[in-house]
């Protein structure tokens, strides 16, 4: 995967930004986020709006500080081969079993229920999964960067940059990642609390579009995954198009929050008609 990697500084500056933007997107995080948001929609509203900020800011601290660590080492540590497939078929497995369940989620609910996002890792955290702390929200994002996916990418950011320079480069790839997620994340938070505000047919419409939306970009990118995995050709064809995948990812899901809101409000004044009949 290395050998794929741009060569050139500024492209793989752009590649780590656009992951960053696609981890963010992760159906974990969003339900995370989710959970976080509205406890403290209750508990504390002042902090709801900026869970999705705090959880990536803690996600992205671990990342940073493997980086360092991996980018110290790479002189006398090698990745096993194996690691890389095995890191590979973890991540489509868990994104596979995470549409899946976002995809049933989306289905089973009621047409005047608020479809939340499903995730695997949130329901290991306990009392954490009640943060009502600025502080107690990012070790939430932080514990959840302790995973093998999170850290094997951070490490190979590291090993990668090795090839420009020191810790200084891994320092700025790390740092490119977490704003990559702070985007996403950041935005996914107000857009939650917003959505609290307002429990209405905008809720409905646009909690449904977006859980379709992720459901359909993890089985999708689960089953390119397995293509390039299994299929020399796929593997070869998109060397070199991961900076264009990863923005179209963000692109996607950027468009489907703009789609969800509209939609909601052409549908908002027809349920108002058909409740006034």
């Amino acid at each position: 995967m290395m050998e794929s990697l741009p060569r050139d500084w500024f492209a793989l500056c752009l590649l780590v930004f656009a992951l960053g933007l696609r981890h963010g997107f992760d159906a974990d995080h969003l339900a995370t986020i989710d959970g976080l948001t509205r406890f403290n929609s209750r508990a504390n509203p002042r902090l709801a709006r900026f869970c999705g900020a705090l959880f990536s800011l803690g996600h992205g601290a671990v990342v940073i500080a493997v980086a360092l660590i991996v980018s110290n080492m790479a002189q006398r540590w090698k990745i096993p081969e194996w690691l890389e497939a095995f890191g590979a078929w973890m991540s489509i497995g868990f994104l596979a079993v995470l549409g899946l369940a976002n995809l049933r989620a989306v289905l089973r609910s009621s047409p005047g229920q608020v479809v939340m996002p499903v995730g695997l890792k949130g329901r290991f955290l306990g009392r954490l999964a009640r943060a009502a702390s600025p502080g107690l929200v990012a070790l939430v994002g932080a514990l959840f960067a302790l995973s093998f996916d999170t850290v094997s990418q951070a490490a190979l950011f590291a090993l990668t940059a090795t090839r420009f320079g020191g810790w200084q480069h891994a320092l700025m790839l790390g740092l490119l990642f977490m704003l990559g997620m702070l985007v996403t994340d950041g935005v996914n938070g107000v857009w939650i609390s917003r959505l609290i505000l307002r429990a209405d047919q905008t809720a409905l419409v646009a909690s449904r579009v977006m859980g379709l939306v992720v459901a359909g970009i993890s089985l999708l990118v689960a089953a390119f995954g397995t293509m390039k995995l299994a299929v020399p050709a796929v593997d070869a064809w998109s060397q070199g198009k991961e900076l264009f995948f990863g923005i179209a990812v963000a692109a996607v899901v950027a468009g489907s929050f703009v789609m969800a809101v509209r939609l909601a409000r052409e549908a908002a004044p027809l349920a108002s008609s058909a409740a006034a009949d």
